[in-house]
């Protein structure tokens, strides 16, 4: 299974436990980086039961790339961010 990078639009595949390709991680806040490492569990890519911590985390940094580039999180979330 092809895991892609979340930033709204992308389709560079990344790694299973990745959130986004480097190019679009760059672009979140370092703040927002720690978050997303910090609330990760290893192998909640596998198990597909990621926390309620880390979803809120990754959507965070998702919406903070699409803010950048000027796109609506929108499609993602059923609401702009």
């Amino acid at each position: 299974m092809t895991h892609h990078c979340h930033a709204v639009g992308c389709r560079v595949s990344v790694r299973p436990w990745k959130l986004m390709c480097a190019p679009h991680w760059r672009q979140v806040p370092g703040v927002l980086q720690r978050r997303v490492w910090d609330t990760y569990r290893r192998g909640q890519e596998l198990d597909k039961r990621p926390s309620p911590e880390w979803l809120a985390a990754a959507k965070e940094a998702i919406a903070a790339v699409a803010a950048r580039e000027g796109k609506s999180t929108i499609d993602l979330f059923g609401r702009r961010a």
